[in-house]
């Protein structure tokens, strides 16, 4: 057998004017767990997806157990024994487990026999990897990380030896997270080749054998995990020294800005989101809420912003109430000193076919300082965006680029940049680093905590336990829409994943 389970030979892609890989070179060994790091447009992900068969490079030349091969499609590269688990979850979700590892792999013409097989299959699998989720379990009732079980075992089914996991701990609490690492750990111990793709630098030092690193398009380093460091790896990620840690002082803490009482918010059918949540942030303090994705953080925020309509409860701003049981308006808010950085740039954040310099005034384009009577002032509009690139490193510098071309950090920085330099009294942020690279990590918390020190009044939601920890003057975690405890940044990692699992008070404390 072949030393290397994949080989990648001088592998080149362009999109247009935009070369996304340049002569990669990687060889991945039989048997291990090989970490790809780097920023944001790197071509990471471009590289995986030409493995993968959803793109076809331009040139170079792709080995699979030593053997030149040439992948087109997705099963393509599953009969070649590669297999994908992808960073948000290819499942259907009113399927069973069982239905879901089989489609597209039925096996017989008559689905009887098709099931008895896959059936005991999957069992198999499941005790031979200790990938254990209950066959007939409906999807949509899993639990994220018991989903992201289903597609390893996707994966598995089809006969994967190498697998590539894709940014697979975002939607994990701690503990699913170890879990999660085990299970890699067990799969290579069973031979098999995992191929990790994460922005996590501490994952990559806790689990992988080796790791390369890519920087605009280009492999930069491959090391011996063993034989680096997290700062080195941040360093040749983004070509310059990158501070890793948090530095704050003392908050100095003023009097109460937000203030959430009794709130209770339904989703469009009826469940209940957010449970009788009270909560309050102080002016020059960071508030931070923790928890799994899915557990009500979303629906408070927009209820909170005017987004969504509250069934019970009230909402004060700087003393005076919001109508969030009526009809908000989120407009009214963002004048009344309320900024709102969205979970989801995307789709709440930013019109993508927009260029930059619109984008930067949305939401506040009726300011006086962007009209010329009844008109935009286009040339005040861009004149602004401008400062504003250059305030927040905004790469290209150029506020005539459409934002779709802009990486997922750059996009993150507009989005910081339109909100914090409105001098709010209230900033609300949804994953401030979600999809964004180590630099512009730095680059945003450090804007985080002036606003804090400016005396503003911060709610801060991430999945992103030590975002949370780094950030926080308070911790508040949330679990099936309620606020479980409150903790202090000092809380141990451990205690606050019991939490986010829905262990409560004492009980954390007692477990951990």
């Amino acid at each position: 057998m072949a030393e290397y389970a994949i080989e990648l030979e001088g592998i080149n892609k362009s999109f247009g004017p935009v070369r996304a890989n340049r002569d990669i070179e990687l060889r991945v060994e039989r048997g291990t767990i090989h970490g790809i790091i780097g920023e944001n447009g790197a071509g990471k992900s471009t590289l995986m997806s030409i493995l993968y068969g959803f793109y076809q490079a331009d040139s170079g030349k792709i080995k699979v157990n030593g053997e030149t091969v040439t992948i087109n499609t997705p099963n393509h590269a599953i009969d070649l024994g590669i297999g994908m688990v992808h960073q948000h979850f290819m499942l259907v979700e009113n399927f069973t487990v069982l239905e879901n590892v089989m489609l597209g792999a039925e096996g017989a013409q008559l689905l009887r026999g098709g099931i008895s097989h896959a059936r005991g299959e999957l069992e198999r699998l499941e005790h031979e990897y200790s990938l254990d989720v209950d066959p007939d379990g409906i999807i949509q009732e899993l639990p994220v990380g018991l989903q992201q079980r289903v597609e390893i075992l996707k994966a598995l089914y089809r006969g994967a030896e190498i697998l590539i996991l894709d940014e697979p701990t975002g939607v994990l609490t701690p503990a699913e997270a170890d879990h999660l690492f085990r299970i890699l750990k067990q799969l290579k111990e069973q031979g098999k080749t995992i191929v990790l793709i994460t922005h996590k630098l501490r994952e990559i030092m806790a689990v992988t054998d080796n790791v390369s690193v890519m920087r605009q398009g280009t492999m930069v380093a491959t090391r011996r995990t063993a034989d680096t460091s997290v700062e080195e790896l941040a360093e040749l990620m983004v070509g310059r020294r990158v501070l890793l840690r948090v530095e704050k002082g003392e908050p100095t803490v003023g009097e109460t800005k937000l203030r959430v009482e009794s709130l209770t918010v339904k989703d469009s059918r009826g469940v209940t989101m957010v449970d009788n949540v009270s909560l309050d942030v102080r002016a020059g303090e960071i508030v931070g809420i923790a928890g799994v994705a899915g557990n009500g953080q979303s629906h408070l925020i927009e209820a909170i912003t005017g987004i969504r309509r509250a069934q019970t409860g009230r909402v004060l701003l700087d003393g005076e109430p919001i109508g969030v049981t009526g009809e908000a308006d989120p407009n009214l808010l963002r004048h009344r000193g309320l900024a709102h950085v969205p979970e989801d740039r995307h789709h709440m954040g930013l019109v993508l076919a927009f260029e930059e310099n619109e984008n930067a005034i949305l939401g506040y384009h009726d300011d006086d300082k962007y009209l010329s009577g009844p008109m935009l002032n286009i040339a005040a509009i861009r004149a602004d965006a401008e400062k504003k690139i250059t305030k927040y490193d905004i790469r290209p510098p150029n506020p005539r680029l459409k934002t779709a071309n802009f990486s997922g950090g750059n996009q993150q920085k507009i989005v910081l940049a339109r909100e914090m330099e409105r001098d709010p009294i209230v900033l609300i942020v949804g994953q401030p680093t979600r999809g964004v690279d180590v630099g512009a990590i730095e680059f945003i918390h450090k804007r985080i905590i002036e606003m804090r020190d400016q005396g503003k009044a911060v709610l801060l939601v991430s999945v992103e336990l030590d975002e949370i920890r780094s950030l926080s003057d308070r911790i508040l975690v949330m679990f099936a829409g309620r606020i479980v405890g409150e903790r202090t940044p000092d809380a141990t990692e451990g205690e606050l994943g019991l939490l986010m699992a829905g262990v409560e008070g004492d009980k954390a404390e007692a477990a951990e």
